[in-house]
């Protein structure tokens, strides 16, 4: 299951008709990057690139150049090198650029120096994500400056610079049918990972062990990498929001949390389930499970077009305080704690994040200081959660170190919603005849 390299030709178009005239894009690929000695990490492409391109090799620059008559959309990539080539890996090269990946125009990389001057020159403005790149930012001032130095030969260098990132990150926000099945693929891989760990777990299994058994599962189907680092925390760690260590042994009586979603041709899944180390909820850990459930099933009934997007967080926070007040947990009225904020010391973070192809996706969450309405072709998490510290004296013990938290991702549809990740079970009843049944 890829994306069709139409579909990568028809994004450039579509950025290119927002661009004005008499303007440049320039956007860069990601670059290799060392992780020790004569080792460098697992390459993985800049998502905006790559949403715009298909191309997957770094040391990449794409040029788009609305209206040029030679071609709009131009790309310097690494020459082909037989050499390099049987250590490394197949580069498609220039021609390649031009016949697999529909581009107009192709130089190599070594040749930007050059070549890309001549392309600015004259042009009104500059579409760059300045900042991000150090390297770049310094080539970007150095052709600049060349122009600038033959002015008196009658050569114009761009008076102003745009940062591409709001027309690129709005395009990438609302996702195509190609992309929502990508995503949906990646939601059952993810599940099916979640699964297996549901099956695998009693007491004595390391958390490492089911951090394994998640991502065997993710490179048998295709996803050979996570989409973002897994988290797999048993006990008190779970109320560590982004534990990742995975090193400990998951004891009988204990929940284990497990935040963990592969990620599919450049686009992520993202799951968290909570579930008992032994299969059986105690009394305590039902009771809050069972509360989150109950929030992020409210939540998601919200889910549909023109609900702004902090109504549902501003949701999540009535329904938690409501709860934390029923269980004993906190005092006062709804009122109190949420004017207060004492509702934080148990629930931290936002009810969820945009989800693409980065986990924690791109895209305005305000527009003209006003939260955006939800709109078809969203992807959005939807994941509430309750940390009791272990060390929080203001509970009764019973309660410490319980840590939940419930996370699925939600396609926005014309008529409500989809929930992509709901092939892995979270009611009480099920996780326990599932992990009973293994």
């Amino acid at each position: 299951m890829k994306i069709d390299q139409s579909q990568f030709s028809a994004r450039r178009r579509a950025l290119l008709q927002q661009m004005l005239p008499d303007s440049v894009a320039i956007i860069p690929s990601a670059q290799m990057k060392q992780r020790n000695q004569d080792v460098e990490y697992p390459f993985r492409q800049d998502s905006s690139f790559f949403y715009l391109t298909g191309f997957n090799e770094p040391d990449a620059v794409l040029l788009l150049i609305p209206g040029r008559e030679e071609g709009e959309s131009i790309l310097f990539c690494r020459d082909r090198d037989k050499l390099m080539e049987i250590w490394n890996g197949y580069r498609a090269g220039p021609e390649g650029a031009i016949r697999d990946f529909a581009m107009d125009e192709a130089h190599s990389i070594d040749e930007i120096d050059a070549v890309l001057p001549g392309l600015l020159d004259g042009m009104a403005r500059i579409y760059y994500s300045i900042g991000r790149d150090d390297q770049l930012d310094q080539q970007v001032r150095e052709w600049l400056n060349l122009i600038r130095d033959k002015v008196r030969q009658g050569a114009v260098a761009p008076s102003e610079l745009v940062m591409l990132d709001h027309l690129l990150n709005e395009m990438r926000l609302i996702k195509s049918e190609p992309e929502q099945a990508l995503m949906r693929r990646a939601g059952e891989i993810s599940a099916e990972g979640h699964i297996k760990a549901m099956q695998l777990c009693r007491p004595g299994v390391m958390e490492y062990q089911l951090e394994a058994e998640i991502l065997h599962h993710f490179a048998m189907n295709g996803a050979r990498f996570p989409a973002y680092s897994s988290i797999v925390g048993g006990g008190a760690n779970a109320c560590v929001l982004h534990y990742i260590e995975n090193s400990d042994v998951l004891l009988d009586g204990d929940l284990v949390l497990i935040d963990a979603g592969c990620e599919l041709e450049h686009y992520a899944g993202d799951i968290t389930r909570t579930f008992p180390v032994n299969g059986r909820y105690s009394d305590e850990q039902r009771a809050v499970y069972q509360l989150v459930l109950d929030v992020q099933k409210a939540c998601i009934e919200m889910i549909r077009p023109g609900v702004l997007w902090d109504a549902i967080h501003q949701k999540s926070i009535e329904l938690i305080s409501a709860g934390l007040i029923e269980l004993g947990l906190l005092g006062g009225s709804v009122e109190e704690v949420i004017e207060s904020g004492t509702y934080r010391n148990f629930y931290m973070h936002r009810i969820g994040h945009w989800l693409g192809m980065d986990v924690h996706d791109v895209g305005d969450y305000k527009v003209d200081q006003e939260w955006r309405p939800l709109q078809p072709g969203m992807v959005m998490t939807v994941e509430p959660g309750i940390y009791i510290a272990a060390d929080n004296e203001e509970v009764e013990p019973r309660w410490r170190g319980i840590g939940i938290r419930i996370e699925d991702d939600v396609l926005i549809t014309a008529e409500g919603c989809e929930i992509l990740t709901a092939k892995v079970p979270k009611e009480i009843e099920e996780i326990e005849a599932l992990m009973a049944s293994a």
